[in-house]
């Protein structure tokens, strides 16, 4: 099969490198610890699923000393990839057809995006390398500011954005066209104006003239905003709206607040799935920059880098931690008042209640959970339904509360339950845990379970539950008897970071 020149140069650079580095008696382990980098990045770089970067290329060069080698097959391949990208902007570059649809008049040749976080604030800057291969003066570009505070929560981040709308005098929105040192300002026009969502036309023009963007003609843009964290979110998505050659996005964060960071990706003919190549990240002057590029992208297609600061509250600011929302979930929890996973309680069977005799201290115990998961819901939308075990509140009691997924039905009290009789059909599906929030794991659960609990008389009454209900209801169960969900995973089994859970936000599905 041939290969294309840039093909056969991105190869050389992937030869080269591992050449010198197997000559330093390194492993990839170790150059990419010294170089910054996660251990797979060196393995997709050599294995040639990953094309270099000018910084991957730089820090090798440096750590490997190879006396310029690897720089120069890196210069190699980028002066390749450039010619690729078009020629000088006084040619019309030889586009491949099948890469431009039809009518096609404005191309995004590259961009870069950048998101950094700095004390509250996150600053996005923007940078588009735009050619007009169509046959009109492009006169106006069309930009987008989106910002959802509870992504997995829509009617709660929309009634959040309604109190607390996104303004333009907040935004700070500067915009400019041309090269450093000759760009020239642009004013800018407002197209649409809603609480989270803004949509403004860039305009080839300022108070000294008119600039169109003519066909055959190149130009750089560069346009930058802030927001503040009460309504950001931990999320930064590009959207491919106009054909794009390349484009990296990268996100710039504190050392201290020890952040972790992953992708999705979606298209017109795929569902969410992780990003096909894996971020960078380098580590510089007390930050932590994660990378991600891709080539040729196809239109409609939608990047979306999410992220957690895994510091907890008292490593960061005061004024920072208070409003980041960056704590784990299970810090949040335990700020509820939820027992964690490790105390002696939650590992004891719980007190059985003699009714009526302990009618009020039953009462008191149901009040106490039904407190707690009103609070609950301000720190975590439970679109499964939820409930909760007297011992995770720091009671012995035998009582539970559980929450239907459908929220118009009233909470189910359980006094003194046990399961008498389940059906021999069984799902597998993800829990959680409030006494441990952070991760999630696969559970096995009957479909169908017989529930054997008291009234509060003292007499005794089965009761029915199915799919979700019965795997709710199962869980709080196995709390009062002192038993934890990952006690009913099968053996190796991992847990799994919440971040990493695909479906959250989502009922379970039967």
């Amino acid at each position: 099969m041939t290969t294309s020149p840039i093909e056969r140069a991105a190869d050389t650079f992937a030869a080269e490198l591992a050449q010198r580095r197997v000559e330093r008696g390194m492993s990839k382990k170790q150059l990419a610890a010294r170089m910054g980098f996660d251990p797979s990045y060196i393995s997709h770089v050599e294995g040639r699923r990953h094309r270099p970067t000018e910084d991957f290329a730089r820090r090798a060069e440096a750590v490997l000393a190879t006396g310029g080698a690897i720089w120069q097959r890196f210069r190699e391949y980028d002066q390749l990839r450039r010619v690729r990208i078009g020629p000088p902007p006084h040619r019309d570059p030889p586009v491949p057809e099948h890469w431009l649809p039809p009518g096609t008049g404005l191309i995004v040749e590259q961009e870069e995006a950048s998101l950094s976080y700095q004390d509250g604030v996150y600053r996005c800057v923007v940078r588009r390398s735009l050619y007009n291969a169509g046959t009109e003066p492009v006169t106006r570009y069309l930009i987008r500011v989106a910002v959802d505070r509870y992504p997995q929560d829509p009617e709660r981040s929309n009634r959040h954005h309604r109190h607390h709308p996104l303004s333009f005098a907040e935004l700070d929105l500067r915009a400019y066209c041309g090269e450093p040192g000759a760009r020239e300002p642009m004013e800018w026009r407002k197209k649409h104006d809603r609480d989270a969502f803004k949509e403004v036309w860039l305009l080839f023009e300022n108070s000294d003239g008119r600039f169109p963007l003519y066909p055959g003609e190149r130009a750089p843009i560069e346009y930058s905003y802030t927001v503040g964290q009460e309504k950001w979110g931990q999320w930064f998505q590009r959207a491919i709206r106009v054909p794009t050659r390349q484009m990296t996005v990268r996100l710039d964060f504190p050392l201290t607040l020890d952040p972790q960071v992953w992708g999705v990706e979606t298209s017109l003919s795929s569902e969410e799935a992780p990003l096909r190549t894996p971020l960078a990240r380098y580590d510089k002057n007390g930050r932590a920059v994660f990378e991600w590029f891709t080539e040729a992208p196809p239109l409609n297609a939608r990047y979306r880098l999410e992220w957690r600061f895994r510091a907890s509250p008292d490593a960061l600011p005061a004024s920072t931690a208070a409003a980041s929302g960056g704590a784990r979930a299970s810090d949040r929890m335990r700020s509820a008042g939820i027992v964690q996973r490790g105390a002696e309680l939650l590992r004891q069977p719980a007190r059985q209640f003699d009714l009526p005799r302990d009618e009020h201290t039953a009462l008191d115990a149901v009040a106490r959970l039904r407190d707690t998961l009103e609070r609950l819901d301000e720190l975590h939308p439970f679109s499964k339904g939820v409930g909760l075990a007297a011992p995770q509140v720091g009671l012995p009691w035998a009582a539970a509360v559980v929450r239907p997924p459908d929220r118009a039905v009233e909470p189910l009290v359980l006094l003194n339950p046990r399961i008498v009789d389940a059906s021999l059909e069984t799902d597998e599906k993800y829990e959680g845990c409030l006494s441990f929030f952070d991760v999630r794991g696969l559970v096995v659960r009957p479909l169908r379970i017989d529930v054997e609990h008291a009234r509060w008389d003292g007499g005794r009454q089965i009761t029915s539950f199915e799919q979700a209900m019965a795997r709710l209801v199962a869980h709080e169960i196995d709390h009062l008897q002192g038993r934890l969900y990952t006690d009913r995973m099968a053996p190796g089994e991992p847990l799994i970071p919440v971040e990493e859970y695909r479906d959250a936000g989502h009922a379970w599905r039967y």
